[in-house]
């Protein structure tokens, strides 16, 4: 299970006001705190500085990689910031957040996967928006693979991200989700398939119950890599525990470990 720490993003108030100071002290110990959680990978994001973000991505990798040895997920929809973040990352195998099916938009980002062999997220959109349902969540991910295939890039290096919608906006997006995943994942066994969690839950009361929950049900359809909030104890409490009741957590040692630790938060 594959987890991204979330929290070094100029969206949060605090991330942007440490930017706007150069203050790398502060997000230092973010990036510390998620990776003692256990984040696997930071994921750095500065897309509200729409005119710095090719000057201040990069400077964020290498703060962030100052600090702990993790790679990082490169979260931009531009390219020359993701290439400019690309060019100072040096711990582990960088991850580029993201591809869509877009017109235009695989052909300047896949290039960089495999120049920098990196690991790929692709978005299940195209110009007509984020879809709606199962079906379509899955037409865009079969267009995705090919265009994976005509880049030569490895479906091992993919990971589908079949975009959580709010259910509060409409509540038929987490069952769209669930099974867009699961369709995915038997159409594409060697892929990985990755959820930004939070967004289930937006606008709705007591969200981290909502995404404590549907975490455990997307790893029972088959999400294997998650973005969130590491230091959140309960959520990874959460996550322990379905690993464990799902199989994935050979002789329960993870879970058996967690609680030794006091990591078993409830």
């Amino acid at each position: 299970m594959l987890i991204v720490g979330e929290l070094i993003n100029t969206s949060r108030k605090r991330i942007a006001e440490a930017v706007e100071k150069g203050d790398e002290g502060y997000i230092r110990r973010v990036a510390e705190r998620q990776a003692k959680c256990g984040a696997h990978y930071i994921d750095v994001n500065c897309g509200t500085l729409l005119e710095r973000e090719v000057e201040v991505l990069p400077w964020l990798v290498q703060v962030v990689q100052d600090a702990v040895q993790l790679p990082i997920c490169i979260d931009s929809p531009r390219p020359e910031a993701i290439e400019a973040a690309l060019r100072v990352h040096r711990h582990g195998t960088p991850m580029i957040n993201s591809v869509t099916a877009e017109e235009g938009r695989a052909e300047a980002v896949l290039p960089l996967v495999k120049e920098y062999n990196a690991k790929i997220v692709a978005l299940t959109m195209d110009e007509s928006g984020v879809p709606r349902d199962a079906d379509s969540r899955c037409a865009v991910a079969d267009k995705l693979a090919s265009m994976m295939e005509e880049h030569g890039i490895p479906l091992e290096d993919v990971y589908f991200d079949p975009i959580v919608q709010p259910i509060s906006s409409d509540q038929s997006q987490g069952i769209a989700f669930l099974e867009a995943v699961g369709r995915i994942r038997e159409r594409y066994p060697r892929a990985h398939i990755i959820c930004g969690l939070s967004n289930i839950s937006f606008g709705l009361p007591n969200r981290r119950l909502l995404n404590r929950t549907f975490l455990a049900m997307a790893l029972l359809k088959g999400v294997d890599a998650v973005i969130l909030d590491p230091t959140d104890g309960k959520l990874m409490a959460a996550l322990c525990a379905a690993r464990a009741l799902l199989g994935l957590d050979e002789f329960c040692m993870d879970y058996i470990r967690a609680s030794r630790e006091g990591r078993l938060e409830v």
